[in-house]
């Protein structure tokens, strides 16, 4: 595994762990759903984002 992989790993591993203690911690006082979803959201496309980064090296010559 080269080292950006090992960067993007660790940064997609804490966003996935944020996407499960922010919304029971930091916005546990809105009402609304929207609070966890749009957050859900942002957090899905900066995943797909670094995703596309890590991968668009792969299969060139």
């Amino acid at each position: 595994m080269k080292r950006n992989e090992k960067v993007y790993a660790v940064i997609i591993t804490s966003l996935i762990l944020s996407a499960f203690v922010v919304p029971y911690t930091l916005l546990t006082n809105v009402e609304r759903w929207y609070g966890s979803f749009l957050f859900w959201t942002v957090l899905t496309v900066i995943v797909i984002g670094i995703n596309y980064l890590l991968i668009k090296e792969w299969g060139g010559e």
